[in-house]
């Protein structure tokens, strides 16, 4: 499916996003690109997004920590370009974590794991997403007590974030891996930007962003060859995929979900319970 998306966006492809340029509550504002999309609808990254990899400097390793990091993997094409977008907020409509380690790690890390479903709602059902693997969705767990999600994931695997717009309004998700922007590779914050994705489509976000056209594929590493070791010295929060998701000012995702406005209103409080 290819569409043209400027001057009007009507899309994005799963290998392709739009990356957030406006003004938001408490944020700059920021210039729009003025290059064309290239190769299947380029996605959008910050306008002041950095060459995260450019000043990788190895740290001390730290002390024998067993279990999985993300790693610096090969420079793969992803062109972005920029698309103007106004938070409704400072403050994102929803927050989740998944954590991931090997599947010796799992075990340790969880009291009964649950096996669940790849994907996971997010945002009060704006988004669902997962991570995916080389061949789909990695394995994923519930933790029981805590809800925590884990999924497992193999040493020098690839790995991408997978995020599909579940309402009919664009919605702006800023990505962290190991506590680090997605977009710069630098401290995560909900006041940096992100990727744009339009209603009913998916994003998948393969790598660190190193220039407008490429990103450094996330790769699962030990904490030592870890990115955030090797680019910052800090290993602190290794093992979490972070997302946030804002809503678009003067926009309510609401108003356009018709099915699910409908399925809460008929909602029974004292229904016979599924058998």
């Amino acid at each position: 499916m290819k569409r043209k998306l400027i001057p009007t966006l009507t899309g994005i492809l799963a290998l392709g996003g739009l990356f957030s340029c406006g003004t938001q509550p408490g944020g700059g504002t920021y210039q729009q690109s003025s290059a064309e999309p290239q190769g299947h609808n380029a996605p959008l990254a910050a306008a002041d997004s950095r060459r995260a990899g450019s000043e990788m400097k190895p740290a001390p390793a730290p002390a024998e920590r067993p279990g999985l990091a993300t790693g610096w993997g090969n420079e793969k094409s992803s062109p972005v370009y920029a698309q103007s977008f106004v938070r409704s907020s400072s403050k994102p409509a929803g927050v989740d974590a998944i954590y991931y380690n090997n599947p010796e790690g799992i075990r340790a890390m969880a009291q009964a794991p649950e096996r669940v479903g790849g994907m996971q709602e997010a945002a009060g059902g704006l988004v669902e997403w997962g991570i995916k693997g080389r061949v789909g969705l990695l394995s994923a767990y519930k933790e029981w007590g805590a809800g925590r999600r884990l999924v497992a994931g193999a040493a020098d695997g690839t790995y991408s974030i997978l995020i599909k717009n579940r309402s009919r309004s664009t919605l702006e998700v800023v990505a962290s891996v190991d506590g680090l922007d997605v977009m710069d590779g630098a401290a995560a914050s909900y006041g940096k930007r992100g990727y744009l994705i339009e209603p009913g489509q998916t994003l998948d976000i393969d790598g660190f962003r190193t220039s407008h056209h490429s990103v450094a594929a996330f790769k699962f590493s030990s904490v030592a060859n870890s990115y955030a070791n090797l680019r910052h010295g800090d290993t602190r929060n290794v093992g979490v995929i972070g997302l946030a998701v804002f809503t678009q000012k003067g926009v309510n995702p609401w108003t356009w979900m018709p099915d699910e406005v409908s399925r809460r209103i008929t909602a029974q409080p004292f229904a016979t319970p599924p058998r």
